[in-house]
């Protein structure tokens, strides 16, 4: 199945003083691949920067660009409409003890940084879990099935900063503690895996043309003979309405805004994400 959306994600900053310069990149296009196909897109940045597009290590679309300029407001609007067609993962029968043939190839989506270190308990959990399942496909599924049980999504509890022990010792956060927590105990066992941001649409069963909140998103991809996507917030194979922007090791690899200015002001961050259905 098809499922085309429209997608405006606008962000920025806010200075409690103007601020003479800054620099900043941006991963908020989402990706062309088989399973996306990108009708339009557009980036509109206010005040108009000099900028220019690449493509980083890891895949994923970047523009980069710099102001230097007064300014006390800095907004940037990406609007994107895609073709999203999903078909479910084919089973794998890779075995857990044939995945290590693998390290060479993915060694850098096998270290445990300290963002995603899932902790002595859950690797613990990790390795019970890997004791009584013989394909890669397997365990990482209940792997992802227990972090979904053991974590309650609360907004706000947590920060881009905030680590996957952190975030298991307190039993709440949000989409990137999740992904952080399995994706770290899959490492811990060998499993080659990534960190995939994107978009979700806030609405189960979106009208056509109805504008409805999104989401800035997070989810899994686990190495089996190819790439294997899982949403541990929401413990589901990632569908129609979740869009991929980006990958990475972990959520540092991949912010939607990064940047810095030269000013004596505070910043305060604004975020917004609306996706409309259009076919």
């Amino acid at each position: 199945m098809t499922t085309t959306l429209r997608i405006v994600h606008t962000t920025g900053y806010r200075y409690s003083d103007p601020v003479n310069d800054s620099f900043n990149e941006i991963r908020m296009s989402p990706s062309y691949s088989p399973e996306q196909l990108i009708r339009e897109r557009s980036v509109l940045i206010t005040p108009t920067p000099w900028s220019y597009n690449f493509i980083d290590y890891w895949g994923t679309q970047v523009t980069a660009f710099e102001l230097h300029e007064p300014h006390d407001l800095m907004t940037v609007q990406v609007t994107t409409s895609v073709d999203v067609t999903r078909t479910p993962p084919a089973i794998s029968p890779m075995l857990l003890t044939e995945v290590g043939s693998t390290e060479d190839r993915w060694n850098e989506y096998l270290v445990n940084s300290p963002l995603v270190d899932p902790g002595e308990e859950l690797a613990e959990r990790a390795d019970q879990i890997a004791a009584h399942n013989s394909t890669v496909d397997e365990c990482a599924r209940e792997v992802g099935e227990l972090v979904h049980s053991s974590l309650e999504y609360v907004p706000g509890s947590t920060t881009v900063s905030s680590t996957a022990t952190e975030a298991w010792a307190a039993g709440k956060g949000v989409c990137q503690d999740y992904t952080h927590l399995m994706i770290g105990a899959l490492r811990h066992l060998g499993i080659p895996c990534r960190y995939v941001s994107g978009y979700v649409m806030g609405a189960d069963d979106p009208q056509i043309g109805t504008e409805h909140k999104g989401q800035s998103h997070a989810w899994v991809q686990w190495w089996n003979g190819s790439w294997v996507g899982y949403d541990p917030t929401n413990d589901v194979i990632p569908g129609e309405y979740h869009v991929q922007v980006g990958m990475g090791r972990d959520y540092l690899d991949v912010p939607p805004l990064r940047g810095m200015f030269r000013g004596k002001g505070e910043s305060s961050m604004f975020v917004e994400v609306k996706m409309t259905r259009l076919a």
